[in-house]
Formats: C-alpha cells, sequence, structure tokens
C-alpha cells in the first residue's frame, strides 16, 4: 500500500487537510487513517458546533487569522454542499458591574481582529434575548451554527469521490520515518509506505508524534467539557447564543447557551480534568491516561496556579445545584428542573513543562512530517484554512517537492 499522503485521524482537522490535498494535487494517492468505526467521533462530533467569529484571540496570532479566514470559508462550504447552518449572532454577556473592563476589553480586541461588533446597553440586550439578565454586552454578528458531522461527511465525500481513500478501524502500532518515506504499521497489520504523513489524531497527537521519533516537550492533557440541555418546552428561554465576559485569569471559557441548528438549546461546558483521554463520564478511568498527566510537570504547576477555578468546575460537575445557580446569574428563569444532561466532550489540550497551556496552534515539522499537536477551538471553524496552511507551509518548508 503505497500512498503520496498519509494522514492520521479522521476528525474535522484530518478530513479539511485531506479536502485541500486532492483539491491540490489532483491524481495524488490520499490515505486517512482512522482508528474509530465512523469518522468525527471525538473532539469533532461533540461540540456545540459554533461557527466561531474570532473575537476572543490575541490579535496578529494565528487562532485569530484563522478563524476570521475560516469563518467566511465554512459559510461558503455549507452552501455549495446543501449544509445547514445558521449566522445568528451572539451576545457576550456582562452581568456585573466588575466584568465591564474585561468587556470593553473584549471589544477593543475584536475591533483590531476586523470584526464587525456592536455594544448593546441592558434595553437593546433584552431586545436580542429577552430573558437575558445583562448590564452590557457585545453583540457579534459573524457567529452562527453548524452541525461539524455533517461538514466532516461532506469533506469525506469529497476526498472519497476524488480518489482518496478513508480506512476505518486502523490504529497506528508503529511509525518508521526514512529518507524518503514513511512506514506506518496499523493494527490490522497492514504495511503502508507513504510520501509524506501528517498526524491530525488529536487527543492522541503527542503520543503519535513520538511513537514516529520526532521530539516534543508538550503533553495533551484532556479536560472534559459536560453539557446540559434544556427541555424542550424551556428552549424559548434562549434565542440565540449567549457568552460570559471571559475569565482572563482561567484558561477557559465559561459556561455559556447555544442555540444549535436542529434547535435544541445547549447549556455548557464546564472545565474538568479527565482521568482518561477519551473519557466521556464522570466514573471514566484510565491508568495509563491518568499516570501519564500525573507524572508530568507542567500538570502540578498549571494546577497550583488555577487550584481555585479548577476546584470550582469540579464541585459544579457533581452538583448540579451549583451549575444551575451560575446560569441564573444570565437567565434568572431557569430551574434545576429545566435541565437534562446531554453529551459531553473531552478537549484535546496541549500543556508545556512550564505549566502554561499552549494557547495557539502547535504544529511540528521534521522531515517528511507533520504534526499538529494543538488545534483549539476555532478548530472547526478554520478546518478549511488550517488545510491550506498545512499545504503551504509544507511547500515552504520543501517537504512538498
Amino acid at each position: 500500500m503505497v500512498y503520496d499522503f498519509t494522514i492520521i485521524g479522521a476528525g474535522i482537522v484530518g478530513l479539511s487537510v485531506g479536502f485541500s490535498l486532492i483539491k491540490k494535487y489532483e491524481g495524488s494517492r490520499v490515505l486517512i487513517l482512522e482508528k474509530e468505526k465512523s469518522i468525527a467521533k471525538h473532539q469533532t462530533g461533540r461540540n456545540s458546533g459554533v461557527i466561531h467569529s474570532g473575537i476572543y484571540y490575541e490579535p496578529g496570532s494565528l487562532k485569530a487569522e484563522l478563524a476570521k479566514k475560516g469563518n467566511k470559508q465554512i459559510v461558503s462550504f455549507c452552501k455549495e454542499h446543501n449544509i445547514p447552518y445558521n449566522i445568528s449572532g451572539k451576545l457576550i454577556a456582562a452581568t456585573k458591574e466588575n466584568e465591564l473592563e474585561n468587556l470593553n476589553n473584549l471589544y477593543e480586541r475584536g475591533l483590531k481582529n476586523g470584526l464587525k461588533l456592536e455594544k448593546v446597553d441592558q434595553r437593546a440586550m433584552t431586545t436580542l434575548e429577552p430573558n437575558l439578565n445583562g448590564i452590557q454586552g457585545i453583540h457579534v454578528q459573524s457567529t452562527g451554527v453548524v452541525d461539524y458531522k455533517l461538514v466532516a461527511q461532506a469533506f469525506a465525500k469529497v476526498i472519497k469521490e476524488r480518489g482518496g481513500e478513508i480506512l476505518l478501524e486502523e490504529k497506528v502500532k508503529k511509525i518508521n520515518n526514512k529518507s524518503s518515506e514513511v512506514i506506518v504499521e496499523t493494527s490490522s497489520n497492514k504495511k503502508i509506505t507513504t510520501k509524506y504523513l501528517i498526524n491530525c489524531s488529536g487527543l492522541m497527537s503527542d503520543l503519535i508524534t513520538k511513537k514516529s521519533g520526532t521530539h516534543t516537550d508538550i503533553k495533551i492533557v484532556p479536560f472534559r467539557g459536560e453539557y446540559y440541555e434544556l427541555k424542550p418546552n424551556k428552549r424559548y428561554l434562549v434565542k440565540n447564543l449567549i457568552y460570559p465576559v471571559p475569565n482572563p485569569d482561567f484558561p477557559f471559557l465559561g459556561v455559556h447557551f447555544t442555540k444549535m441548528i436542529d434547535g435544541r438549546v445547549l447549556v455548557g461546558p464546564n472545565a474538568v480534568l479527565s482521568l482518561k483521554r477519551e473519557g466521556y463520564k464522570k466514573i471514566s478511568f484510565s491508568i495509563r491516561d491518568s499516570l501519564d498527566t500525573f507524572s508530568y510537570s507542567g500538570f502540578w504547576k498549571l494546577a497550583s496556579k488555577n487550584m481555585k477555578e479548577g476546584l470550582k468546575e469540579i464541585y459544579r460537575s457533581f452538583h448540579k445545584n451549583n451549575f444551575v445557580a451560575n446560569l441564573q446569574s444570565y437567565i434568572p428563569n431557569i430551574e434545576k428542573n429545566d435541565l437534562i444532561p446531554a453529551t459531553a466532550g473531552v478537549r484535546a489540550q496541549a500543556l508545556k513543562k512550564n505549566g502554561f497551556l499552549v494557547d495557539d496552534f502547535h504544529i511540528i515539522q521534521d522531515k517528511n512530517m507533520l504534526h499538529i499537536c494543538n488545534a483549539p477551538s476555532p478548530a472547526a471553524t478554520a478546518s478549511i484554512e488550517i488545510g491550506n496552511k498545512i499545504i503551504n507551509d509544507m511547500v515552504e518548508k520543501s517537504l512538498i517537492k
């Protein structure tokens, strides 16, 4: 089995890379390896489906650049492939006076990122979201929602139509990087020879990187995001998307309300350490994954800096009343019985030895291999632009001749 390009991981990033490759290099042999029985099983299929604007990201950062370009590209792609989407806009709401300074800073950041924004007062906020308790906000017009599983399926369809292959239930066991080619051995004893290998394996990306012999000093630490959804008779409480003003001292965004493309209203996520890389339940546990996290010095440095907020997240995870109280600061009419458990997700967060989270995309190039070791939100929004960028980077670095 000989290929020009082999991609590990059939999430939205891996599929977008395959989509970009097969369009740019017509007639090339493109293979995607996926260890699951179907595509988009993990982060892609377990997020809230938001088409991000890029307001949160540092101006000039790769995330800011990719989000802004990717927002337009994903909308165009959805139009072309008849995928339902809704550019509904979102409201970032301050509910307390002490949040106003951070709200203003966020507004200025959004303007620097070239976004179309509107500052809204309490009266205007209630026009947008009648049930919201807020004192001031930012209306971000370019934010929307889509089902990213449908986007991933459309990528896969194009790849197959143009001669690419997607092999499911093929876990990568061994990687041998030679001077002119890479040999990949899989769980079904397939030996795959490829000119170029691209690692898009998300939660397993650091492990695959090490398996290939490439050095990396980061570790993927999994954080589970737990969601509730509003019961159908209470969906009227949220018209579109409502987000909190982010806490600059905590690396995660906070609980928000998302009116999804199918009409459901998701509430969440929190952010709790997962004791298993693909652990979607509170009881999920892996000795190997837990030891991998707890033996990493960077984790304890991160924990010491964020202990207070981290404990709050854990408490909310096990105490629904506390979770509801947090929601009621935004929508007072929400009651405990209005919420039912929804699907959880696990975020693949790259962490450095110094205890700092890798905030931007982290891509490692080594000979004829490329490893995407951190693809944080807005990776789904920016997926098409990520695929284009990876190809351009490989050409610039002469990895593709």
